[in-house]
Formats: C-alpha cells, structure tokens, sequence
C-alpha cells in the first residue's frame, strides 16, 4: 500500500509539474481543407510565426521529415502538407490535374483556410520546385522562402541526372539500361505492373542514387526496394514520367524557371548537400539568380541533409527565419 502511495503521488508531482509548464506541450492537430476541389491533409503543432513545409517525390508525404524538423517546433508553428494525391490526401482519377501549378494553388487555398497571413514556406526536393512555383506566384503572401536541395530547371536536373546514371558501377548501369530499354511497367505478377520491378528500384535507388542521398549519417533502415517508393505512382509516372530515375519527361519538363528567379524579392535561404542528388551547382544558380539570397552547403551531406547534418541545419534554418 505505502509503494502504491509513492507511486501515485510521484506521478500526482508529475503532472502537475507539466501542468505548471504548458510550454512543454505540444499538441499535434490535424485535418482536411477543401483545396479547389481537392481534399488536402495537413497536421500541425508548434508555437510562433507559421512555416509551411512541402514535401518531395513527387508523391511521397510529410513523415520523411519527422523526426527531424521536430526542434523548429519550438520557435515555428509547423503545418506539413500532403500534396494532392500523396499520402493522405485525396487521389484523383484524371491525374493530368497532377500539376506543379495545381500543387501551389492548393498551398495557397490551405493558407487561406488556416488563416495563416504570411507565412515562412519550406520546400524539400521536388518540394522545393513546388515551393518555387508558390513564389512565382504569391510571394506578396510569403515572409521567407527555403529552398532545400532542389532545381529550377528541369532540363539542367536531368543532366545532372545522367552524370549520376553513368557513375554507377559497369555492369550495375548494363543491367539497369535493359531494364529501362525492355520497358519498366507491365512486369510481373498482375499487382506489379503499376510500379517498378523490385531489381529495378534496388538498382536506381541503391547503387544509382544512394551515394547522392547520405554522406554523415546514412540511415540504417534506408531500403531501396522499397524505402523511396511513392505513395502513388500514377501521379510519380504524370509528373516525373515512365522511363526511369534517371530522367524527367513527365510535365515537371515544363519547369524551365532559371530565368524568372529574379522575380523573387522575398528573403531566400537555398539549402543543399555538398554532394547532394540535386547538385549543388543547381543551387548556386538559384543563389546567383535570386537576389539577396543566402546559400549554406552542408559538408559530407546529401539529399537528406538534415538527416547528415541535423545540428548545421536546424542553426542556418532558425537563424535565417529570425531575421527580420
């Protein structure tokens, strides 16, 4: 009876300890918002100005970024988006409205219902093309703009692309060109034939893309057959295309925007590894063509940067979107 008082009254100082702290809690909210027609997935928790963040993919979802982003919670009300038709959002049957233009929209209809004024937008990956595509259009709605290892140009991310193709080891690259040259879909059992064949993804995104994705941290559950899958692969096949990793044809080809970075006049952090899968020529590009911007590479880092380099990258983040 006295082990169970103790016990009882510890777990009574407890709560009241967190009671007497409300700072420490960090309640999670989540939901749908209507976007042009689209249900959109967002969650949210966190305390201060809001920071939008976009994933990448194209079809993959917000959770890639947890547990990592979790320490901007304490300076930013984080509200992650599934895009339109990832993860929890709502699929489409005509995927020709799977759109970068579409996807901007939908960020600015879940501003609009979240009532978030101007916001801080983070976009990672083909996320941060997305996030670019927002700018172009609404920045008079922005406060800061990250742009985390990405590209502008569809055409130059594809060159970088075929470098990375050809670094593969010989008889890794013979065995991924026929698979690429017999076609990658319609393969095997019935439940198959909409995704890659399982060789295929171990190939493209092991040997192919593996040493562009970690450099200090490289995650010991990543899994190429299956880790980088999307959530939906009609959407990856309309946006990025059918005829393998190593080349865009879908309509992302129709970002060509090199040209109108200019136009950006929002405070602009451009994030990348210093050998990351989007090179980091890409970003100086962007770094050269937005005024004003400010660029950090982070050392021995890949595609997933913060992942290598959480601490680096959590400072150059925080510090960036506390200046005024």
């Amino acid at each position: 009876m006295k082990t169970c008082l103790i016990a009882f009254t510890l777990f009574l100082t407890a709560a009241c300890a967190v009671a007497q702290n409300p700072s420490a809690i960090y309640q999670q909210k989540s939901g749908y918002i209507d976007a042009n027609g689209v249900m959109i997935y967002y969650a949210e928790f966190g305390k201060g100005e809001p920071l939008v963040v976009v994933h990448g993919g194209p079809g993959a979802d917000h959770t890639y970024f947890l547990p990592w982003l979790l320490p901007l919670a304490r300076t930013h009300r984080l509200i992650f988006i599934d895009e339109r038709g990832s993860g929890q959002s709502e699929r489409l049957q005509d995927v020709s409205k799977y759109t970068i233009e579409n996807m901007a929209d939908d960020v600015e209809a879940v501003r609009v219902a979240l009532g978030l004024g101007k916001i801080d937008l983070l976009g990672h990956s083909c996320g941060g093309v997305l996030a670019e595509a927002y700018a172009l259009k609404y920045q008079q709605n922005l406060r800061h703009l990250i742009l985390n290892s990405t590209f502008a140009s569809t055409s130059e991310m594809n060159a970088v692309l075929a470098r990375e193709k050809a670094a593969m080891p010989p008889e890794k690259l013979a065995r991924l060109n026929e698979l690429e040259a017999a076609g990658l879909y319609g393969k095997g059992a019935k439940w198959e034939h909409g995704r890659y064949p399982d060789e295929y993804e171990t190939l493209a995104w092991g040997d192919g893309y593996f040493p562009f994705l970690y450099g200090a941290r490289p995650s010991a559950n990543y899994d190429p057959a299956q880790g980088n899958a999307p959530t939906n692969w009609e959407l990856y096949r309309e946006m990025w295309g059918s005829d393998g990793e190593f080349i865009i044809d879908g309509n992302l080809k129709s970002v060509e925007w090199v040209d109108r970075l200019h136009t950006i006049h929002v405070p602009t952090l451009i994030v990348v590894g210093d050998h990351d899968e989007c090179d980091p020529s890409l970003s100086k590009e962007m770094h050269e063509k937005i005024a004003g911007s400010q660029i950090a590479i982070m050392p021995n880092s890949g595609h997933m940067n913060f992942i290598d380099q959480p601490e680096m990258w959590q400072k150059s983040v925080e510090g960036f979107l506390s200046e005024k």
